[in-house]
């Protein structure tokens, strides 16, 4: 790999096209492109959410979670670059299902809507969930052209709920609490 990437600037793509895994060109905004971009797009988004402090009670867990998370992403880039290509595995998406339910049980129902926000580290796992549902949309969309494997579409599925639940333990164990929406119309009643 290290002689592969020693040249970075090769021209290649000046003319609007790149390269897939499989050796074929396609153009850069082909629905395969948009899709790996938008994977790697929430990749880098979950490297700014490691960046963020975490309560001590839950950080070496969650930071070795998110380290998985990011290893998975990779597969799942590396199977979208390669079309018939299979990376991500069965294994991956139950493991995301493992880790929800874990950390859901932990939270109280919710009863309103919550809004984003809480602490830096919970807002940005926001920001991380949203990203991951244009991923998903992306590979559903390209899966309408392309014959594309159930486990990417099913792990970016799980992955926003997973980060969804993840943004509100942060809250929690920072001392916080979700941000309830209040319904405008309910506000003016009172």
């Amino acid at each position: 790999m290290g002689n592969r990437l020693s040249k970075i600037a090769t021209r290649t793509g000046d003319a609007g096209m790149t390269g897939l895994g499989d050796g074929s060109r396609v153009e850069k905004d082909h629905l395969r492109i948009c899709a790996m971009g938008d994977v790697d797009e929430l990749n880098s988004q979950i490297g700014v959410l490691m960046t963020e402090e975490f309560p001590d009670s839950i950080a070496n867990d969650l930071r070795n979670l998110l380290l998985r998370v990011q290893h998975d992403l990779f597969d799942l880039g590396g199977e979208l670059c390669i079309p018939n290509y299979t990376l991500l595995k069965t294994e991956q998406v139950e493991q995301l299902d493992v880790w929800l339910n874990q950390y859901n049980a932990s939270l109280p129902p919710l009863k309103e809507f919550i809004l984003p926000g809480g602490t830096r580290a919970a807002a940005q796992a926001h920001i991380c969930r949203t990203v991951c549902r244009r991923a998903e949309r992306s590979i559903v969309k390209l899966g309408w052209a392309d014959p594309i494997h159930d486990s990417p579409r099913q792990y970016v599925n799980r992955l926003s709920d997973l980060l969804f639940v993840l943004a509100r333990v942060l809250n929690r164990a920072a001392g916080g609490h979700d941000v309830l929406w209040k319904n405008q119309n309910k506000v003016d009643e009172t």
